[in-house]
């Protein structure tokens, strides 16, 4: 039989005896006379924390679950921060929520934790894109945000992203500082729960019809969507958030030909006609795919439950449609974004882009030759709003992204867009059939033009205390002992985020990396592959980021090229013996 460690006992017993609600007590009590050890053990080893995404977890009783005390002792703990930051000053936030299950109480909680701190809340009227709750904060004048969301997290998950005065998630040092507050909370007794209602200003319509009406100024290719307003485009929110805005989008752009996929519409959190709500599974778009080839569509557009990552498939030249990776996606609408703003004469030399360490280094070759200044940051759309937020008034920030499906162009909001990359992708898809070219084939003229990049994300997963020290493990492995070659190619460099380290392989050479610390490291081979290991800060993975790249001397030696390069990836993947 196995025992619960002395520690994890004392804090069940703290949750038994404390004021928290009689069916959690229940709960928590049938696990014990269960001996139900591990399930036990994973939901009070520790406190949920923020990592790259915010609060995050499945949803259930105890300190490393999401439930009304963690968010009201999040909550709590923000809202403290923020009088100790702002005193003597009126403190406003704005709170959104998602389609998960719960999503709608643990908003309230949320909004009842605040008002009962004194602190204004502008508070949804219904569930929102996470992209519009970083727009309202901006637009209101607010000191911070919370969305309640867990993003593409499987239904069992929920979570609470907490956002700064610009918009953008708290970074370091402010992240440690909320994180602080909330680990000084000691008891659930210190929890404000008590609503007060003059302090609730509920808002929805106006600050949709703002954030739209200010999405269509960024368009660049009006002319051309005005010759392709038939462009065929098959929708899909994947049961979230994005029915709410991406449709209305879409038609305020100018396309008048979009087509839904009827039976992902209807927001759910139970996401019943999918495994896991993620665009970046070919699995979620099966519906989409299938409505798009009985349509014959130009391009198919699925988002996220909180709208914002968006995947997107295309014909290719085959005539069969295709999912491009957000490696891919991103590129493209980089690419084609330069393109426009050099066509339209607004390249003025203080543009620039953004791209996170573990996406394309396409992006960059892109910017290279088009003279526009390009950066990269840590991995996490929080360093991207960050810097955005740096360099606001200096610097005009075009458009970025990350390999994982999130976008943003144009300078309204501090995260990652899906409503904004929806229109633009789509935008992007009318200025090259204008041309009498479609995205796919435009996609490979790129690769010709800038070099055939190609990039795979093995991730691997390690639930629980056990899967953490694994993965803990895995890590250190590599730090201390890098591979000597990756894919027949020599292991040259090595970037090791964590100790702020770039070490020349060759000579030994060490140099200093300008990046915040963080648990990522990095092989560079000889040949330019370059291969990322980072443990997921808001899920129990570990991801392997694989990118290796060639000349692709015409469009005829696509198939071929291609091949080459994913007989590469496996070779890298089979060295690093994941």
């Amino acid at each position: 039989m196995q025992t619960l460690d002395p520690t994890i006992l004392q804090k069940v017993n703290s949750w038994l005896q404390g004021s928290y609600d009689a069916d959690v007590k229940q709960q928590i009590q049938k696990l014990l006379d269960e001996n139900a050890v591990t399930e036990l053990t994973d939901s009070f080893y520790r406190d949920l924390e923020f990592g790259t995404g915010g609060l995050r977890g499945t949803m259930g009783p105890g300190s490393n679950r999401i439930n009304k005390y963690t968010i009201g002792s999040a909550t709590q703990g923000l809202a403290n921060y923020l009088k100790k930051k702002y005193p003597n000053e009126k403190i406003k936030v704005a709170i959104a929520h998602d389609s998960r299950n719960n999503a709608d109480l643990f908003s309230n909680i949320t909004a009842e934790v605040f008002s009962a701190n004194g602190i204004h809340v502008y508070f949804f009227e219904a569930l929102r894109p996470t992209p519009e709750l970083s727009f309202a904060v901006r637009q209101l004048g607010c000191k911070s945000g919370v969305m309640l969301t867990a993003s593409h997290n499987p239904k069992e998950y929920n979570g609470y992203k907490a956002y700064g005065a610009d918009g953008g998630q708290f970074v370091f040092p402010e992240d440690q500082a909320v994180m602080d507050e909330v680990a000084a909370i000691k008891s659930i007794d210190e929890v404000k729960f008590d609503r007060v209602d003059e302090n609730i200003e509920v808002i929805g319509a106006d600050i949709d019809q703002l954030y739209l009406d200010s999405i269509v100024k960024l368009s660049v290719s009006k002319d051309a969507i005005k010759r392709q307003k038939d462009l065929k485009i098959v929708y899909s929110p994947i049961h979230g958030t994005g029915i709410t805005l991406v449709p209305k989008a879409l038609e305020m752009f100018g396309f008048e030909n979009v087509i839904l996929v009827d039976e992902q519409t209807t927001p759910d959190g139970n996401f019943p006609t999918v495994v896991y709500p993620n665009p970046e599974e070919k699995e979620a778009l099966t519906l989409a795919l299938k409505k798009a080839q009985e349509v014959d569509a130009d391009l198919v557009l699925a988002t996220d439950p909180d709208a914002d990552r968006v995947g997107i498939a295309v014909k290719n030249t085959d005539n069969e449609f295709i999912l491009l990776n957000g490696n891919q996606t991103g590129s493209m609408l980089i690419n084609y974004l330069l393109s426009a703003w050099e066509d339209a004469g607004k390249l003025t030399g203080k543009e620039y882009i953004v791209k996170t360490i573990v996406t394309s280094n396409l992006i960059e070759e892109i910017a290279k030759a088009k003279n526009v200044k390009f950066y990269n940051t840590l991995t996490g759309f929080k360093y991207i709003g960050e810097l955005m937020t740096q360099l606001e008034g200096k610097e005009t920030f075009i458009g970025g992204g990350e390999e994982s499906y999130g976008y943003l162009i144009g300078e309204l909001v501090r995260d990652k867009d899906a409503v904004v990359s929806s229109a633009f992708i789509s935008e992007m898809t009318a200025y090259y059939k204008d041309k009498g070219s479609s995205l796919f084939e435009a996609l490979v003229d790129t690769y010709v033009q800038y070099g055939f990049f190609k990039e795979k994300l093995i991730s691997i997963t390690k639930k629980g205390k056990s899967g953490a020290e694994d993965i803990k493990a895995m890590m250190a492995k590599f730090r201390s002992n890098p591979p000597a070659t990756l894919g027949g190619s020599k292991v040259v460099q090595l970037k090791d985020y964590e100790m702020g380290t770039e070490t020349d392989l060759n000579t030994g050479a060490v140099s200093k990396l300008d990046f915040p610390k963080s648990d990522v490291l990095q092989f560079i081979t000889e040949d330019g592959s370059i291969i990322s290991a980072r443990p997921s800060g808001t899920e129990p993975k570990i991801k392997f980021y694989c990118s290796v790249n060639g000349k692709l001397a015409s469009k005829e030696a696509y198939k071929e090229t291609d091949k080459q390069l994913d007989a590469k990836i496996d070779t890298i993947i089979q060295d690093l013996g994941v």
